[in-house]
């Protein structure tokens, strides 16, 4: 005997969509970070974050991170097909640097067409110009082959490195777990004494939760790779941005145009 199932006689009402924002967030296989740092600093009751992942294998050198580009379209055509996003993040700064931030917009543009394209490394040199910092330290987990292009990329664009510092790490899940106190001492032995302020890059460190901490610790702005991209997609969607501990970027409220 089956169970006899009655259609609702009710007429259904529909929303526009569940979200007035939408956020496309794009990772590699391997990133154990970016959705949790989105979760925390952008999604919200009006905004979800809707993310993807392109394949991906360590180590991280030059090299396997532009292998990612070819994934990309795809990855961005897979997020709500057919339907609106108000911007995308490519959640990698290393390999935004090494396949250009213009290379990395027209892939996605690709797969999404006419959704802005926001790029870590991008949204942080945005994030030093909304600061008033020229003179700028670097930190990086990467080793010193993968950390050179990102050196020349910030050099290209304008900013005096005042020093640059890498880890010399390899794999991706390994710097995802720095612990804090790792970070926060490596990014105060990072900053020199006439740097404005201190960039720390990679996606995959945990580093945006930390950044109060080290502004009081070095008594200068800190970006984070997160941190700037999280702010970007904040400001260009429109949405409000607060502090919710995350550093001097973030009180600065909405800094690009919307």
């Amino acid at each position: 005997m089956t169970t006899p199932i009655t259609r609702a006689a009710i007429r259904p009402s529909f929303d526009d969509r569940p979200s007035r924002r939408r956020i496309g967030l794009i990772l590699l296989a391997t990133d154990h970070t970016s959705e949790q740092d989105f979760a925390r600093m952008v999604a919200g009751p009006d905004l979800a974050v809707h993310a993807t992942r392109i394949a991906y294998a360590n180590p991280v050198t030059p090299a396997t991170l532009r292998a990612a580009a070819p994934h990309l379209a795809e990855a961005a055509a897979l997020i709500l097909p057919d339907e609106p996003l108000d911007a995308i993040v490519f959640s990698c700064t290393s390999a935004c640097v090494v396949i250009g931030d213009a290379a990395v917009s027209q892939a996605i543009l690709q797969g999404k067409p006419g959704t802005r394209v926001i790029t870590p490394p991008d949204a942080a040199l945005s994030g030093l110009a909304a600061l008033g910092a020229r003179r700028v330290s670097v930190l990086t987990p990467y080793t010193v082959e993968t950390s050179e292009p990102m050196a020349r990329y910030f050099i290209a664009r304008g900013l005096e490195l005042t020093r640059f510092t890498c880890l010399g790490l390899e794999d991706d899940r390994v710097m995802a777990r720095l612990s804090r106190r790792t970070i926060v001492e490596a990014a105060i032995a990072a900053t020199a004494p006439q740097s404005d302020a201190l960039f720390i890059s990679c996606t995959a460190l945990r580093s945006a939760a930390a950044v109060d901490e080290i502004e009081a610790a070095i008594g200068r702005p800190v970006v984070t790779s997160n941190q700037a991209t999280a702010w970007a997609a904040l400001s260009l969607c429109g949405a409000p941005v607060d502090a919710r501990g995350v550093g001097a970027l973030m009180r600065l409220g909405r800094g690009l145009a919307a």
